[in-house]
């Protein structure tokens, strides 16, 4: 049985699992003897959580669904939360569930053209620090107008695609397309590989902040914007000038900072697109396009389109997000011949099982709502001096934002914010001021952690990471610099502007 738990995960993280399990057990009937029943049940919750960022650190000696699973499902049996306000969690989040189940699915059938594209970016551009910025530029726009976990899914696709370039002619035993004599296979093992593994590692992490990064700016970049700004009566123009005092310095000190990690080579970035690989890839792609049938061709065409339909749909909200992707699938299969069941299946193989991981998390949240564990910080940050509110709620939310989830926080402090405000406790000045706290605090330093934002979380547990050798502890690494100029500069952004 102990061979068949979790897998070929180490022992040690199986006995600690087991351990966790148990612990929950005996502390959940335990306590109750020395203490008030709910002073008890806080305690256990926050082992929970505690035991679930541990699980999601582990992501890649184990996948988090197993093991997080097996936790959420001890949380349901033991009454801190009950199923159907688990459900309830999960169906306030529909809207992201469908996301992930079709946007990925549908630009899974876009990788052929995301990969002729990107291939061509990444050689043809040799500065390191031009195209780490372009990655932040592009992926702040982007998530500004469309949503942070599909901007995510496409970064994901062109880093698995340009990895799998890699690999097929690292794979192949006699080629040689820089034509120097020497096989390229030899050429691009050893330290050449750990190279381009670190050059793809540190541009994906460029571009998940830059999701950050655009996604707090308006009031379609992130799902708690869009409930801050319903709360608030703000429109799009509004939102995105109530914030742009924080939003728009922060943007710019992101930027800043990407090209001084660059530049100084710390945290982890600084890797290069080795030359040899550069030389051979480059030489591959031509030879690639040269070999491409007019199937093929018309294919790319589709995809092209699909991509035009795709930023118009996202940016003029014409639909969920989960519906346009579903709607991309089809328009795609439809006029590229795709028609058969087993095709279809693979697009949806990358998804399913974060989808699952995030139903898992919601548990969590509900368990968190119903033994409410915010609640405490809510109440004392509500007692303070009006001046000192927002800088609290910003830190407060920051904080937590960090260890669960930022939708979720966002949403319970700007219902607390709001009651506050209808029972007469704080003015109409005051309590935009702390939307606005709310809002930065939840979208800025949750980069710390990937359990701060769906996106960095996908990110952790896609195909992806151990492809690129990125860990919880070095995305934390990696992501902290961010998480100190964001977090910094939209602190004193609240403590001086607002």
């Amino acid at each position: 049985m102990l061979q068949n738990f979790l897998g070929n995960s180490p022992k040690w993280f199986k006995f600690t699992m087991l351990g966790f399990l148990i612990l929950n057990m005996v502390l959940y009937f335990m306590l109750p003897m020395f203490m008030d029943v709910h002073t008890a049940h806080v305690i256990v919750s926050w082992l929970f959580i505690g035991e679930f960022i541990f699980t999601l650190a582990m992501a890649l000696n184990c996948y988090p669904l197993q093991s997080g699973g097996l936790l959420a499902i001890q949380i349901l049996v033991l009454n801190l939360t009950t199923p159907h306000n688990a459900y309830h969690e999960v169906a306030q989040n529909l809207e992201v569930v469908l996301l992930l189940v079709f946007m990925v699915a549908g630009i899974y059938f876009m990788k052929p053209l995301l990969m002729y594209i990107f291939s061509k970016v990444f050689t043809k551009i040799r500065s390191k620090i031009v195209l780490s910025v372009l990655f932040v530029f592009l992926s702040a726009v982007l998530s500004a107008f469309l949503d942070a976990l599909t901007v995510t899914a496409v970064l994901i696709s062109v880093a698995v695609g340009f990895y799998g370039v890699y690999h097929k002619i690292h794979s192949k035993v006699d080629s040689d397309y820089d034509e120097d004599g020497v096989v390229d296979r030899k050429e691009l093992s050893g330290e050449t590989l750990e190279q381009f593994r670190g050059f793809l590692r540190s541009l994906i992490m460029h571009g998940v902040v830059g999701t950050a990064l655009g996604g707090v700016c308006t009031l379609v970049g992130e799902p708690q914007n869009l409930l801050i700004g319903e709360k608030m009566g703000w429109d799009f123009i509004e939102f995105f000038l109530r914030m742009a005092p924080i939003t728009v310095p922060v943007l710019f000190c992101g930027i800043l900072t990407t090209i001084i990690l660059e530049v100084t080579k710390s945290f982890g970035f600084g890797d290069q697109l080795p030359d040899v690989a550069r030389r051979i890839i480059e030489n591959y792609t031509v030879e690639e396009d040269k070999k491409r049938t007019p199937n093929q061709k018309f294919a790319l065409k589709v995809q092209a389109v699909a991509a035009i339909l795709l930023i118009i749909g996202l940016a003029t909200h014409v639909a969920p997000v989960g519906f346009i992707g579903l709607a991309l699938i089809i328009f795609q299969t439809a006029f590229t011949g795709i028609i058969e069941e087993h095709q279809l299946g693979k697009a949806f193989e990358e998804a399913l099982p974060f989808t699952g991981l995030l139903v898992v998390f919601f548990v969590v949240v509900a368990m968190i709502h119903d033994q409410h564990l915010f609640k405490p910080i809510i109440d004392w940050a509500l007692t303070l001096e009006p001046s000192q509110q927002p800088s609290m709620f910003y830190l407060a939310n920051g904080i937590l934002s960090m260890i669960s989830d930022n939708v979720f926080v966002a949403t319970v402090y700007i219902g607390e914010v709001k009651q506050a405000f209808d029972n007469g406790v704080i003015g109409r000045e005051q309590f935009e001021k702390l939307a606005i706290a709310i809002n930065t605090g939840t979208n800025l330093p949750s980069v710390a952690t990937p359990n701060g934002q769906a996106a960095f979380l996908f990110l952790l547990t896609s195909a992806l990471a151990p492809l690129i050798g990125l860990s919880y502890g070095k995305m934390v690494k990696m992501a902290l610099p961010y998480t100190i100029v964001l977090g910094g500069v939209g602190i004193l952004g609240v403590l001086y502007i607002l």
